[in-house]
């Protein structure tokens, strides 16, 4: 039986309301409004392989890192955020194990990976309107620093169900054997601030004080021993001394610190672009249907309503730190990053930052993610925003009567309107 071709159109528009895709086999994102892959990014890395490509910035590699260095710097990246990795869990596995892990960097919008004796390395930036972009760098190139955008062999493992359905980031905390193979038959976990400290690291170094919490790093599983991680020999670790030769990296830790912080905001920029995609299909699946039954221009029907607000309330949650896993024992960092990363965010008439450490009970002096200012957050669709400002206003004015967020107390709520107020004012209603 053929379709009226009115009613093909409608029933069509209605499975993109869904959140089907009207191509076989192809995932929500490659069609219409984001077409990930067909669309030119304008992130970090992106503009960066703009000005080498013409002339503008000429990179200099050096023998022993290759052209790490020079990424690095030219990505305003500070090596006070090293982390390394010892499972074997990304794109070189085969060159990743405990003796040679890899290294990770980021800021606020772009990752960073090194791994030892590799023929490239892995960067990935937050582009406001696609999320998360990888690219390679080649580390055989002696002569010129050539930047390649990824053609889909990341998305395998950074476009799941891990990272809410979007092209995102994950940090996983796994049971590593002697060779960093991970151990499916005793789980894992994908991180974020909400997991207790006692499940996080497995399959990472881990450098820095933590009094008398245990974590899962700076280990290897036996599964054979029961527990299968010797989780006191591996605890309050001020040097990687006797587990890895660190002098192959810019930095000689891995600071639990900067792990802490890499958690949280590989969730956030996965929300952050749930709540775009989320906003970008419905708005685009009204427009379509309010033209096809002569609807006002921007009318909004209740359940593309309800598709906005439930992605808005997501990231919300994770940018106030909702569920967030309190610490048992006060937190030390190993290196420079508490400082560098504090020393960077705006700051209010009294002093006060978002980017400001607690860590005596919590990650951060104020319970609101620094992310709240990204990029990323400004390129929302318009109607997602004003959700956004709407309900951050609710929340730290106290009118908020869901619940969700009984944990900021009158002067967390305070502290960060007043801050917002005169560092982000059109983060408010």
């Amino acid at each position: 039986m053929l379709l009226n071709p009115r009613l093909g159109r409608l029933l069509a528009l209605l499975l993109l309301g869904l959140g089907y895709s009207p191509a076989r086999g192809e995932p929500d994102y490659e069609g219409p409004p984001i077409r990930y892959s067909a669309s030119s990014p304008t992130d970090a890395v992106a503009r960066l392989k703009g000005q080498i490509e013409a002339g503008g910035v000429t990179p200099q590699r050096r023998r022993r890192l290759g052209w790490l260095p020079a990424v690095l710097k030219a990505l305003e990246i500070p090596e006070s955020s090293q982390t390394l990795v010892f499972s074997k869990t990304s794109l070189q596995r085969k060159r990743i194990s405990p003796a040679r892990p890899r290294a990770l960097y980021y800021n606020d919008s772009v990752y960073v990976g090194y791994v030892r004796h590799g023929d490239k390395l892995e960067l990935s930036a937050v582009d406001p309107e696609l999320g998360a972009v990888f690219y390679t760098v080649d580390q055989t190139n002696r002569d010129r620093l050539v930047i390649t955008r990824d053609r889909g062999q990341c998305l395998s493992c950074h476009a799941t169900r891990r990272t809410s359905g979007v092209p995102g980031y994950l940090v996983r905390s796994v049971f590593p054997d002697a060779t960093g193979e991970p151990l499916g038959s005793l789980g894992g976990a994908t991180t974020s601030h909400r997991t207790p400290l006692a499940d996080r690291f497995g399959g990472w170094y881990v450098t820095g004080l933590h009094g008398g919490i245990r974590h899962r790093g700076n280990a290897v599983a036996d599964p054979g021993r029961s527990p299968p991680l010797d989780r006191d020999a591996a605890a309050n670790r001020r040097t990687l001394e006797g587990l890895v030769d660190t002098r192959a990296y810019p930095r000689p830790g891995s600071d639990i610190v900067a792990l802490m912080v890499l958690e949280h905001q590989a969730n956030a920029h996965n929300l952050i672009t749930k709540a775009a995609y989320q906003a970008r299909t419905a708005v685009y699946y009204e427009q379509a249907m309010n033209k096809a039954f002569d609807r006002p221009e921007g009318f909004l029907g209740a359940s593309s309503r309800r598709r906005i607000e439930a992605a808005g309330e997501a990231l919300l949650q994770c940018l106030f730190f909702c569920g967030e896993a309190e610490l048992a024992s006060p937190i030390v960092g190993s290196s420079s990053f508490t400082t560098d990363f504090a020393a960077a965010g705006p700051r209010d008439k009294r002093g006060r930052s978002l980017r400001e450490f607690d860590l005596e009970t919590l990650l951060f002096r104020y319970p609101c993610s620094f992310l709240i200012y990204s990029e990323s957050i400004d390129a929302l669709p318009e109607v997602m925003r004003d959700f956004l400002a709407r309900r951050t206003t609710e929340i730290l004015s106290g009118k908020d009567r869901s619940g969700d967020y009984g944990h900021l107390t009158p002067a967390d709520r305070r502290a960060v309107y007043q801050i917002l107020r005169e560092t982000a004012p059109e983060r408010l209603r």
